[in-house]
């Protein structure tokens, strides 16, 4: 699904809200859960999942082109692990 899927779908479910209503919430609510996380705060949404920041060390790769070896910088990835209640409902679809 995409952010305009689930604005269309936000905006379908509830009539009351208009769909431009409907797509300020959801931008708000991504705006908030990438400004916690820059911060390196933690996600957690019960009954969904959780975000977090993975750590990365520097490391050697190479470029698979030419095949010279290149320098990659640390870095930190964001990383989500489904909740327990996610997971169960779609066990339960198959």
């Amino acid at each position: 699904m995409t952010k305009s899927e689930l604005i269309d779908r936000l905006a379908a479910r509830f009539p009351q809200l208009a769909a431009k209503d409907a797509d300020f919430a959801v931008k708000m609510i991504l705006d908030a859960m990438t400004a916690a996380l820059s911060r390196g705060d933690r996600i957690e949404i019960r009954g969904f999942g959780s975000f977090a920041l993975n750590y990365r060390p520097p490391r050697i790769g190479r470029n698979p082109k030419s095949g010279e070896k290149v320098q990659v910088p640390e870095k930190h990835v964001p990383h989500f692990k489904a909740g327990k209640e996610l997971r169960e409902r779609v066990d339960q679809r198959d």
